[in-house]
Parts: structure tokens; C-alpha cells; sequence
């Protein structure tokens, strides 16, 4: 009995906390401003706080193990173990829940507690079939994602028609290797490596459009399209179904060697000298982009031609050293899990009547965490040039 009244006190203390979690989460993504988001950890924040005091107050100590289960599968979801980890909320809800089930099980082994008292029954079975009405509701949906035959906006999964299998028409990748130096150190020469994606089909007297592409912390020039390979067959397959132009695009490493291993931001202030005077030449001058040759000149006449992306601190150092350092060489950027770097360093480093309402949403795309510079109609006024 001892131990009943024991656990009876441990449970409302794990709802208790459950129910702080789902507010504070709600808080976070409430300062990040997005409404679609917002909302959805307010429905999960709900969920889990029913679940947490319908446990409780029905004595349904199992139903913990809803939290539990649910909790893991969506920090598997909506996290990236290597880069990113904003929603480690999920895997303290997983923690604080599968405490009181944990302890439910041992209630029911030390008998002390039925498995399923008549009291929480109509609980347990209410919340069985809303899980299953949402995992049903999921499973449509991404189901409805890979169905589709276009490329558009898809909430869970990419289609089938670009990722379900490969092309004959297949593009090819090449490493490219280039000497540079350590701008962010002591300047020693350093021989580097890029790998380059041509087309099918690829023309040496066809002038490409060409793509810079970035990983994130802890990953190297190999991440985007040699150790995750399904990005290239989705590449070759948005090309062969028309849906982009055939582009080139390269993936090198801001990575220097061991250099800045104590303060890598470094790193992604010092990468604009290597791209600009060491990748861009190396890589344009052997593959056919539209710039007609490697000098400053041959580089600005061609920025529309040109784009550069990254991820997590790829996408730190494309706004530090490509938009605020390059913007002469490229007219387009895609910046995933960016920084928060103030707004008063893109102002000074760039502001001007072009830019200055591109600086507007790309500062609030910093500051909320937000996954991309362009508004949605701004991205209808100025489609995509690949």
C-alpha cells in the first residue's frame, strides 16, 4: 500500500512536469512565430497533457507509455541527431513519461495496482482510438505526399516520382581536388576536395546553371550527394521530368584541415577567400557555367546563373561569407537551420535599395529559425532559376 500511495505522488508529479514541458514548448515555438508550427506543439502539448493527468486521475499508470512512445517517434522525426536538436523537448517528454510508466509496471508486478482499473477503462480507450484516428490520419497523409506526381510542397515525404527509384539517365559525380590556403589561420597552402554533379548529358559547349551546395557541422563534401545518394537520384529524376533545368552542382567543405576546432564560426567568415579566389576558379574554369571566364569581371556578369545554400553552419556560412561577402558573384540563396546572427551585421555589410527588403526576411528567417530568406510570394514573383 506503502508503495501505491508513493507512486500515486510520483504520477502527478510526471503529469505536473508534462504539463510545465507542453507550455514551455509551446513558448518556444510561439517566439519563433510560425503559426502552422505553433499550433501543431500546441495540439501535441494538449495530447500529451491529457494523456498525462487522464493516467493519473483514471489510474491508468500504462497510458504513460503512450507519452513514451509517441515522444521518441516524433524526436526521430523532427530532429537530426548529427545538426539538429531543436526539439530535444521531445526526448525530455520521452524521459519524464517513460518514469511513470516504468513504475506503473512495477505497481503491477508488486500487485498493487490492476492493469486496468474499471475508472480509467473509458480513458484508455478514448485516447487508443484519437492516437489511432492521428496515426491513421499520418499514415494518409504521407501516403498522399509520395503519391504525388509533381513537385510541390509536401509535409512528410517526398514523392515517389523523384526518390522511388533510379534513372537510366543518370548524372555523374566527380571530385574535383584544388589547392587553397588556411585564410582563417596562418595561410599555408592546403590541397582541398569538392565533388562536382553534371548533368546527363552533360555538354562541354552548354553553359549550366550551377549550385553551391554546403553541409553542416560535422559533415564533409561527401554528405549532400556521395553519403546520402538519394539526393542525387532526386536531382536526376527533377531533371529528367523537367521539372528543373540540368544544373551543375558542387559540394565542397568549409572544413580547413584541423583548423578553428575550438571556434569553427571562424570557419565560416574565412570561406568567402576560398571560394572566391580558389573553388569558384577551379571549378569554372573546368565546367561549362555561364561564366565566360575566372576573373571578377567573368564572375559578376554572370551572378544570375549562379547560387549558393547550406545547412546548419553551411547555411551560417553562406549568409556571412556568400550573401554578405559574395553578393557580386551570386543572386541566389538557400539558407536550412540558419544562425542568429544580428540583424545589424547583414545591414552594415550590405544594405542598400536593392537589398534592403531582402534584408528585411532574410533577418526575421535568422531570427525565428526560420528555413528560408524569400516569402512565399516573393518566391511566385521570382521563380526558381533551376
Amino acid at each position: 500500500m506503502k508503495n501505491s500511495i508513493f507512486y500515486d505522488r510520483a504520477a502527478l508529479a510526471v503529469s505536473c512536469v508534462i504539463a510545465i514541458l507542453s507550455c514551455v514548448d509551446v513558448g518556444r515555438y510561439l517566439l519563433l512565430g510560425n503559426g502552422t508550427a505553433t499550433l501543431t506543439v500546441l495540439l501535441v502539448g494538449i495530447l500529451f497533457t491529457l494523456c498525462a493527468f487522464g493516467a493519473y486521475f483514471g489510474r491508468v499508470w500504462l497510458a504513460y507509455g503512450l507519452i513514451t512512445m509517441a515522444s521518441i517517434t516524433l524526436f526521430v522525426f523532427t530532429n537530426n541527431m548529427g545538426t539538429t536538436l531543436f526539439n530535444w523537448t521531445l526526448a525530455v517528454f520521452a524521459a519524464v513519461s517513460a518514469i511513470g510508466f516504468l513504475m506503473g509496471i512495477w505497481l503491477l508486478m508488486e500487485k498493487e495496482a490492476p492493469a486496468l482499473s474499471s475508472k480509467g477503462r473509458p480513458f484508455f480507450i478514448g485516447m487508443a482510438v484519437i492516437l489511432t484516428v492521428l496515426a491513421v490520419t499520418w499514415g494518409v497523409q504521407v501516403r498522399t505526399d509520395k503519391e504525388k506526381k509533381e513537385a510541390e510542397v509536401c509535409l512528410w515525404a517526398v514523392p515517389f516520382v523523384f526518390d522511388g527509384k533510379e534513372r537510366d539517365q543518370k548524372g555523374t559525380l566527380v571530385r574535383l581536388e584544388y589547392e587553397t590556403h588556411a585564410y582563417a589561420t596562418d595561410g599555408r597552402r592546403v590541397t582541398k576536395n569538392a565533388w562536382v554533379y553534371l548533368p546527363y548529358g552533360y555538354e562541354e559547349g552548354t553553359s549550366y546553371n550551377i549550385l553551391y551546395l554546403l553541409h553542416g557541422t560535422g559533415d564533409d563534401e561527401e554528405y549532400w550527394l556521395k553519403t546520402f545518394p538519394y539526393n542525387k537520384t532526386m536531382v536526376d529524376n527533377l531533371i529528367a521530368s523537367g521539372t528543373i533545368k540540368p544544373l551543375i552542382i558542387v559540394t565542397p567543405t568549409f572544413y580547413v584541415e584541423d583548423d578553428c576546432a575550438d571556434d569553427l564560426d571562424r570557419l565560416t567568415y574565412s570561406f568567402r577567400e576560398e571560394l572566391r579566389q580558389d573553388l569558384m576558379p577551379a571549378v569554372e574554369a573546368k565546367y561549362s557555367t555561364y561564366a565566360e571566364g575566372t576573373d571578377e569581371e567573368a564572375f559578376q556578369a554572370s551572378r544570375e546563373h549562379r547560387a549558393f545554400a547550406g545547412l546548419s553552419r553551411g547555411a551560417v556560412t553562406t549568409l556571412h561569407s556568400v550573401f554578405c561577402g559574395s553578393l557580386d558573384y551570386f543572386s541566389w540563396f538557400g539558407t536550412f537551420s540558419a544562425s542568429r546572427t544580428p540583424v545589424s551585421y547583414y545591414q552594415e555589410k550590405n544594405l542598400t535599395e536593392e537589398t534592403k527588403d531582402l534584408l528585411i526576411l532574410i533577418s526575421c528567417s535568422i531570427n525565428n529559425q526560420r528555413k528560408t530568406g524569400l516569402s512565399r510570394a516573393q518566391h511566385a514573383r521570382q521563380p526558381c532559376f533551376w
